[in-house]
């Protein structure tokens, strides 16, 4: 059991990252959200943007860097990891790591919807049709 869960729905700010290292392989990838964040003094709608790094391992993590691009929409579902250390000063450090249990495809970015349409007039990639939860 994870005792804290997260579901994030955001872009993709840039294509993910996919790293094997040690016999491990994994994605890292950075979404972004939008919220609404009230009205600025002329009236104006403001918007608080968010961005956070997630990791997705092994099968997961190889169709996100396979099949997401830049601008792709996904839905995340992960668990927090506490990461605790102490740095070159002595100092204890504190930081979170967002790590993906599945994830859905959202809407497609324009690179993703370019590449779709280029996919159907071709043959479509058999592993990112799939989703994986």
């Amino acid at each position: 059991m994870d005792s804290f869960s997260v579901r994030a729905v955001g872009r993709l700010a840039r294509d993910p990252d996919f790293v094997t290292q040690d016999n491990t392989t994994y994605a890292r990838f950075c979404l972004i959200g939008n919220d609404y964040a009230g009205k600025d003094d002329q009236g104006e709608a403001r918007e608080a943007i968010t961005s956070l790094w997630f990791t997705a391992f092994g099968k997961v993590g190889q169709v996100i860097s396979t099949c997401a691009r830049k601008g792709d929409q996904l839905i995340v579902d992960g668990r927090i990891r506490a990461n605790n250390w102490i740095d070159n000063q002595g100092e204890k450090q504190y930081d979170l790591s967002f790590i993906v249990n599945s994830f859905k495809f959202g809407a497609p970015g324009p690179i993703r919807r370019e590449e779709l349409n280029s996919e159907q007039q071709h043959s479509a990639s058999p592993i990112c049709e799939s989703q994986t939860e």
